[in-house]
């Protein structure tokens, strides 16, 4: 494939450019030092396949003229053995560029190595013995999931497929914060509820949660209704109103299977749901506490014990420990993470929202200051901005569901059509495409308006449409033709040769296994969504130009074989991102 050959030419270059200094006078091949082969792709496609700048830098450590440098490497690289079948012709551009051509027969094996890899096309090819645990969505159960959420499923959701794709073991991990001031709100609040005040009454709670979401916990808590549990026993209500235990129990319990359901769908799974709570009932938290003691990292001031973080690069030092004897929020999630770390996840990433940004020189300052061999940096943090909602050209704020904000799942049904709730499946599909697609589509740390009237969009102008629209024709096209599409790999690809539009296009598929491996290191998913859009224009183009079904048989095999690489390449791109890839629009 093009991924393994563009290494095979960076070798020769390699070896050309040792063989070029070692002829030159007065240069001692020893003390040079050569640069890093990069090749990259030209601007413009009339430059050739390949951009190498190697002559100019190496001209310049070597006391040589960058052009006269680079023709002596091109004849070296152009006698290469190995160059043979793979550089179709080399040039020399400007000061000392050196532009590549490659052989058409390299092009061809793309779209062979494409159909004999089918799904396996871009990963891995075998696992490279590593495993990353991957947290996100993490939402305290105290109301549905909102739209910042759902921005966390669909970035932790394809960060974990990304690693999948390059060999990595993949656990994807969910916290439920399942203690503390915010539970006990709760609480308050189904209780308010239960006994017949609602939000603006004299007498409801001033921290209490406001929506309608809250009316219904208490109205099955009174009901004495039994919730399912994503794990352990379900939860019956006992109905007594009186029971602030119980109504926490319940509407915890009422408030995950609520989550459950949002997160099914929208088409995210999670290995493991962690709880906070099972960190203080172990003694995780106590423990790590201690250790922190033992190790001389804290001291105590106002009645509090403090940690001293300033050692680890925080602005000032935390309190730990309040004086009324409770913890501050940080201290489980060190507990949390010692968990991570002694489960044997080396490799972490933490997927949040930017409110958490004070959380991470806290967390890691004592993780270091344990000493148990934690490294620096660690876990690593993917930290998303927010996401506005806009619809009918203006901004959402609020949601019946929730009250103050929109809900994962009004976004789902929203993008596929349905307004006035019961959405049909095909229109939980379409929205949960479109979602993952949007939220995914920018980079993280950017804030995103979501346009709903965009995504409700069957035309060019919606990206999901787009690029899933490509996939359907090209299904269309093979069940016109009618013929063995597993035939496909082995016919003549010949015909292909000499056409820009196809040419383009196999060289966008042979991008797709490098670009891949590129979002998987720099934790960038919206680089997938980005080339998919690309890959759809490059088909596009190609089918407006060349026509498919054509009565020359070697013409058309060639095309249809082409037609279904690209097919498998966006279906492979899209499963990456979550995202179906339909046979018909």
């Amino acid at each position: 494939m093009l991924f393994e050959d563009k290494k095979t030419i960076e070798a020769i270059f390699a070896d050309s450019l040792a063989h070029v200094v070692t002829s030159l006078e007065g240069v001692d091949p020893a003390a040079f030092v050569a640069p890093t082969i990069v090749l990259e792709r030209p601007k413009s496609a009339a430059h050739g396949d390949f951009a190498c700048n190697v002559a100019m830098q190496a001209g310049k450590a070597l006391r040589q003229n960058p052009r006269a440098l680079a023709e002596r490497l091109v004849a070296a690289v152009l006698a290469h053995p190995s160059a043979a079948g793979l550089i179709d012709s080399a040039e020399v551009a400007g000061p000392g560029f050196i532009n590549l051509r490659l052989s058409p027969l390299v092009l061809r094996s793309v779209v062979r190595g494409v159909l004999e890899a089918g799904a396996a096309f871009g990963r891995a090819p075998v696992p490279n013995g590593r495993q990353v645990l991957i947290e996100f969505v993490s939402a305290n159960p105290t109301g549905p999931l909102h739209v910042g959420h759902g921005r966390q499923a669909a970035l932790g959701d394809a960060f974990a497929s990304l690693f999948e794709s390059q060999g990595w073991k993949v656990w994807r991990e969910f916290y439920y914060n399942d203690a503390g001031v915010q539970i006990a709100n709760l609480a308050h609040s189904v209780q308010a509820r239960a006994r017949g005040l609602k939000p603006g009454d004299a007498d409801w709670p001033e921290a209490a949660y406001n929506g309608e979401y809250i009316a219904d916990i208490a109205r099955d808590f009174i009901a004495r209704a039994t919730v399912a549990a994503k794990d352990g026993q379900p939860v019956t209500a006992t109905g007594e109103v009186d029971d602030l235990d119980a109504i926490r129990r319940f509407a915890v319990a009422y408030l995950r299977h609520e989550q459950d359901i949002d997160l099914q769908a929208f088409g995210v799974r999670f290995d493991h749901y962690f709880l906070e709570s099972s960190l203080y009932a172990d003694g995780r938290v106590a423990n790590t506490v201690q250790a922190l003691i033992e190790a001389g990292h804290t001291y105590e001031s106002e009645g509090a014990l403090w940690l001293k973080s300033t050692d680890y690069g925080d602005d000032k030092d935390r309190v730990m420990r309040k004086s009324d004897g409770t913890y501050t929020y940080f201290v489980p999630d060190v507990a949390y993470h010692v968990s991570k770390w002694d489960r044997g996840y080396a490799k972490v990433v933490n997927v949040q929202g930017t409110d958490h940004h004070g959380t991470i020189a806290r967390v890691r300052a004592g993780l270091q200051a344990l000493g148990v061999g934690i490294p620096v940096g660690y876990p690593d943090y993917v930290l998303h901005s927010m996401v506005r909602v806009q619809r009918d050209g203006r901004e959402v704020k609020i949601s019946k569901r929730a009250g103050s904000y929109v809900t994962v799942r009004d976004l789902i049904e929203w993008s596929g059509g349905a307004f006035e709730g019961n959405p049909t499946p095909d229109q939980v599909q379409r929205g949960r495409d479109a979602v993952r697609f949007f939220l995914i589509s920018r980079k993280a740390d950017t804030e995103f308006t979501f346009d709903v009237d965009l995504a409700i969009k069957r035309n060019d102008e919606n990206p999901v449409y787009y690029v899933q629209y490509a996939h359907a024709r090209i299904c269309s096209v093979l069940s016109a033709w009618g013929g063995d599409v597993a035939a496909l790999p082995g016919v003549d690809l010949a015909a292909l040769d000499g056409s820009a539009p196809a040419t383009q296009l196999i060289k966008r598929l042979a991008e797709f296994p490098e670009m891949l491996a590129r979002a998987a290191d720099e934790l960038a998913p919206h680089a997938v969504a980005f080339y998919l859009r690309d890959l759809a224009g490059d088909f596009h183009s190609f089918y407006n130009a060349e026509r498919v079904l054509v009565d020359e048989e070697a013409v058309r095999l060639a095309r249809l074989a082409l037609l279904a690489a690209t097919r498998q390449v966006l279906a492979n791109g899209l499963a990456v991102l979550g995202v179906s890839a339909p046979q018909r629009m």
